[in-house]
Parts: structure tokens; sequence; C-alpha cells
């Protein structure tokens, strides 16, 4: 158990530390693609989708009905993940995700104290909105690492532009390499500890019904990050079709995957 604990706490910091990809980006790539960056997002957007209504809802499911009857099981996973998206509405409307007004910022030329303001904000914000991500991935991992690693590897990508979000204005503000990258890299240590402190607050507690209400939790989170941010996102970048092929390619290459361990496995 403490094997599968380890493992699941560094998959979870590989995922939280892509935002220093991000932050590089920044620093040493003038002219990023923005079309491969849309078939990212939205190839992300597309797995989380697919695995949260497939894997982790029926996962949801599975522990209610172990604690329970399939009847209320079924109920109390489909609640859970209504909750979860539920609980990132709320986190979202009390401390805005703020993408699009970095990324409209930073065209009109905003003085350096205003900009070393927003990327502050953007970083506080990111990082509260990076620690049910570390949770969701933690917990997946934990459960199955088939399921948590692609999880991880689009929660990931999705860490990229938001690393490029934080780094950007500290960046232009203070010409500062080392503070920019040091800002992204604070913002993807909320993933480890957002995973830290679930485990260790809900650790005493597991049980089914416990199983059953977190992965309904991340369920919803997911399906609202992939929906309210990664595909916005994504066809803001896009010039074509990246976003819909990006979403199309993200699921069906997920659901290969986890076809094809259920014949291996």
């Amino acid at each position: 158990m403490q094997q599968e604990v380890l493992t699941a706490f560094l998959v979870t910091l590989l995922a939280g530390l892509a935002t220093v990809i991000g932050g590089a980006l920044v620093l040493f790539f003038r002219q990023p693609s923005f079309r491969f960056l849309s078939f990212g997002l939205a190839f992300s957007a597309g797995a989380m989708v697919y695995v949260s209504l497939t894997e982790i809802l029926n996962k949801s499911i599975a522990s209610f009905s172990g604690a329970f009857d399939p009847k209320t099981g079924y109920a109390l996973g489909t609640f859970s993940l209504l909750l979860g998206i539920i609980l990132v509405l709320l986190l979202d409307h009390f401390i805005p995700n703020p993408h699009e007004s970095v990324e409209k910022g930073t065209e009109h030329g905003l003085d350096q104290q205003q900009l070393m303001r927003t990327g502050l904000l953007t970083l506080f914000a990111i990082t509260a909105h990076n620690l049910p991500e570390g949770l969701a991935t933690f917990f997946a991992t934990l459960e199955s690492p088939t399921l948590g690693a692609p999880l991880a590897v689009a929660i990931a990508i999705h860490n990229i532009p938001e690393g490029v979000a934080i780094a950007l204005p500290v960046y232009i503000a203070t010409q500062n390499k080392k503070l920019a990258l040091g800002a992204s890299f604070v913002s993807g240590l909320a993933e480890p500890v957002g995973a830290a402190l679930g485990y260790f607050i809900l650790q005493p507690f597991m049980s089914d019904a416990i199983y059953g209400i977190v992965f309904g939790i991340i369920g919803g989170v997911m399906v609202y990050l992939a929906l309210d941010e990664l595909l916005p996102t994504a066809k803001r970048y896009s010039q074509g079709h990246e976003t819909v092929y990006g979403l199309v390619s993200g699921m069906a290459i997920l659901a290969s995957s986890l076809v094809l361990f259920r014949f291996i496995s």
C-alpha cells in the first residue's frame, strides 16, 4: 500500500510540474504553435470527459453500490458527480481562473506594476484551482494506475498554458527568468499538496461510501474543467478544426488504451 501511495503521489507531482514547461515556453520560445496548443488542450478535454463519464463515475457508482444497493449506488454516484461540478463552479465564481483576462491584458501593454499584480493574482487563482486537480489525479492513480496515468497526462497538458499565464506577466514586469519560472513552479506544487492534504484528511475515514463521494466529485471536477476551461481556451487558439480533431482524438486514444488494458490484463 505504501508503494501505491508513493506512486500516486509521484504521478501527481509530475503532472503538476508541467506548469514549469509553460513557464519555459514563455522564456525560451518566442512563437509557440497556437494550432498545436489548441489541439493539445482539446485532446486533454476529450480524454477528461471520456474517462470521467465512463470510468470515474462507474467507480463511484460501484463504491456506493458496495456500501448500499445498486439503485441507491447509481443515484448517489450521479449526485456526487453533480456535486463536483457545483463545487468547482462555486470555486470559479469566488476565485475566477483568469486565463482570458491575462491574455487580453498583456496585449494592451499594461505597466510593470499592473503586470506584476496580474501575475500574482493569476498565481493565486490557478494555485487554488490546482488543489482539486491534484486530489483527482492522486486518487485515480491510487485506485488504478491504468486510470490515473492518462488522466495525469491530460492534466499535465492542461497545466502547460497555466504556466504560460503565470510566467508571462511576471517575466514582462521583472525581466527575471528565475522569478517567472519560480512562480510557475510554486503553482505546480499545489497539485501534490492537494493530494497530500486530501489523503491524510480522508485516509482515516476511508470506506466504500467515502470512495464513492471522492470519485463522484473528481468526475464532476474533470467534466467542468474540460467544458469550462480547456475547450473554450482551445477554441480561442484554433485556426481551423484543431479543437474537434483534438477532442475526438483524446476520447479515441483514451478509450482504445482502456480497451487494450482489459484484453491484456
